[in-house]
């Protein structure tokens, strides 16, 4: 595949949030897709960072009895710290208190108004503080206590004050034909349609500074208003790659972005405002938005209020980074809300790790140890089974692209046990245990397909697993140099009579301490 460069974003995760298994899950999609384009040859720019103004910030750093600063530079270490738990390999932690994103923020805001595109007016209206959202009266709902809330659950309040408003609501025509033209622009469809519906129902003019808080980045020429939240924060897209200045390299080669990784819950802000904020500023758009479903906990979606909350560092704790890393990727078609659990965990980590790929790669490499004098076989000419097995080894590339193109994780990484699946009926139908008998030079072909077809595994899984595959590769002697996409295929096989380390177990089983007590 042709070296392109390719620019991939998480949401920039609130500040006053802890992090969650929800915002984990959200920038581990991005980690695997930054690692697959860059083992297939692309130029990789991968993003993540903290949204550090609005008004909930600045109540809480208040109650915390700090300034927002001081508070927003103690909380945003703790998403620095998920991105280091979690094995993310991000090129850019931004934050919107930055002066870079200040400049950029401005800047856009600037080209919008030049663009004719905002204008004075005052607000009287339901937001919600928690959202940093605006809501009509018809998308309200109240609660047992009779208060209001939006349809994140989230109370709202009435606010009137004078605002900058941006004239959305010329934006429903330019924006359906944008979604006609551009099909792949949201993903997965159901988001799509939702998306649709919404700018379909007609749209109004947004309002987009606030003046009844400090806490944010202020108006170009107008310091009485600071911008509103969102406007601030979706720019921290164009600011990492330069922006304002489109002549920098970076912007040049990676805007517009390939994709925006997101929640469902923030589609509306990436697929309808944000498109239209950049072609209001005169600024090319993303390729690319998809908005992924939720974990959900006993069934509910996890929130501090219900207590429900799974921590990363707990799971990782238990379980271990790179199980947790395949299970969160594997279990829950990507796009969907799904279930997560200890059982569907265990059950994942003893049957797909350790019984399937673990089984495969120590049973197979621990015979080649013993039998072959710790060296890659010799093989002699292949059968038809061994072809078929080398060559869905080989093209299960392709399928794999095809799918995480899609954001469809699941389904790669199904094509990718697929393979495994046949290299363990290979192993129970060739039998290289009886081989050693009866035909030696057999066994070594048999163990010689077997050790490729590993070190094809160890490659393509690297991007969910990056810990375990590089101890699968190391156990094969790979050279680092040597773990790319391009060095699939026939060119770069083992080479036989090369040495080999002692192998050793890479997806050990996982005992529960209660059953096993």
């Amino acid at each position: 595949m042709a070296s392109s460069p390719y620019y991939l974003t998480t949401p920039i995760y609130y500040v006053n949030d802890r992090p969650h298994i929800g915002h984990a899950y959200t920038t581990l999609a991005c980690d695997v897709l930054a690692r697959f384009h860059r083992l297939d040859g692309r130029d990789v720019h991968f993003l993540t960072g903290t949204d550090e103004h609005g008004q909930k910030v600045e109540k809480s750093a208040m109650a915390a009895d700090k300034n927002p600063q001081t508070f927003t530079d103690e909380v945003s270490q703790n998403f620095r710290k998920l991105a280091e738990d979690m094995n993310y390999s991000n090129d850019d932690f931004i934050r919107t208190t930055e002066e870079r994103h200040r400049r950029a923020a401005q800047a856009i805001w600037k080209a919008i108004q030049d663009n004719g595109h905002i204008y004075l007016d005052s607000y009287a209206g339901w937001y919600s503080v928690r959202d940093e959202a605006f809501y009509a009266e018809s998308e309200l709902t109240k609660n047992e206590d009779g208060q209001k809330i939006a349809p994140t659950g989230a109370e709202v309040e009435w606010v009137e004050e004078p605002s900058y408003f941006f004239d959305l609501s010329k934006w429903q025509e330019p924006l359906l034909e944008f979604y006609e033209q551009n099909p792949d622009f949201i993903g997965p469809d159901s988001r799509r349609n939702e998306v649709v519906s919404f700018v379909k129902g007609g749209l109004k003019d947004l309002s987009i500074s606030r003046t009844s808080f400090k806490w944010g980045i202020p108006v170009p020429d107008d310091t009485d208003h600071i911008m509103y939240v969102w406007l601030d924060a979706l720019t921290n897209y164009l600011t990492a790659v330069g922006y304002p200045d489109t002549e920098n390299p970076d912007y040049s080669k990676f805007w517009p972005a390939d994709l925006h990784m997101v929640g469902k819950d923030i589609v509306r802000f990436h697929a309808v405002y944000w498109p239209a904020f950049l072609m209001a500023a005169g600024l090319p758009t993303p390729k690319r938005v998809y908005a992924h479903g939720w974990l959900l906990n006993k069934g509910e979606k996890m929130s501090k209020s219900l207590g429900n909350v799974v921590l990363p560092e707990d799971l990782v704790s238990q379980y271990g980074l790179d199980p947790v890393r395949y299970y969160l990727l594997r279990e829950v078609p990507f796009g969907n809300d799904g279930y997560i659990s200890h059982e569907t965990m265990v059950a994942r980590i003893n049957s797909d790790l350790a019984n399937d790929i673990g089984n495969l790669a120590q049973r197979s490499l621990s015979m080649v140890a013993k039998n072959c004098d710790g060296a890659v076989p010799t093989p002699g000419p292949f059968s038809e089974a061994d072809e078929s097995l080398l060559n869905a080894a080989r093209d299960v590339l392709d399928s794999a692209r095809d799918e995480f193109n899609k954001q469809a994780f699941h389904r790669g990484l199904e094509a990718i046990w697929n393979v495994v699946g046949d290299a363990n009926r290979y192993v129970d139908a060739q039998a290289p245990w009886e081989l050693r008998k009866t035909d030696p030079e057999r066994m070594a072909t048999v163990l010689y397909v077997l050790a490729e077809t590993i070190r094809h595994l160890g490659i393509l899984i690297q991007p969910i697993m990056p810990d375990a595959a590089a101890q699968m590769l190391d156990q094969l002697a790979i050279d680092e140099d040597a773990r790319t996409f391009a060095h699939l295929g026939p060119n770069h096989a083992l080479t036989a009579g090369s040495p080999l380390p002692k192998p050793a177990p890479v997806f050990p089983r996982y005992v529960d301490e209660d059953a096993a007590s």
